[in-house]
């Protein structure tokens, strides 16, 4: 079965839509990327209008602003401290935007998509 972005098959109310097509190529979705810490490793996704998408896959280092400063630093990723999204990536030291990372700079908050833009951008706090 593929991952569909299309509308349910039942209402809010528990009533079902009446299949009215099938399913279409335009309207297929993914699993999440789940970014881990690791040797960085990239993966290219073709997107709708032939444009790619990089996914990150594995990462090590992320690109530290500093805002006092105004300046970015590599750091490398110890491990992750906190996440919204989820609880549970704690534990399996997932990266998702927000998150919250240990690094060589001290602690920081993942502001870019790194499953989706291909890099962990971060925020020291």
């Amino acid at each position: 079965m593929v991952i569909t972005q299309s509308r349910p098959k039942r209402k809010l109310s528990g009533a079902r839509y009446h299949a009215y097509r099938k399913k279409r190529q335009y309207e297929a979705g993914g699993l999440p990327t789940h970014t881990k810490i690791g040797e960085t490793k990239r993966k290219k996704d073709r997107t709708v209008g032939g444009n790619n998408k990089m996914r990150l896959i594995l990462a090590n280092i992320a690109n530290v602003l500093d805002p006092k400063t105004k300046k970015y630093q590599k750091a490398k990723i110890k491990t992750v401290v906190d996440n919204p999204a989820n609880r549970h990536f704690v534990r399996r030291n997932i990266i998702t935007k927000g998150t919250v990372i240990d690094t060589d700079l001290g602690k920081a908050r993942v502001v870019s998509r790194p499953g989706q833009d291909g890099t962990v951008n971060a925020v020291l706090v």
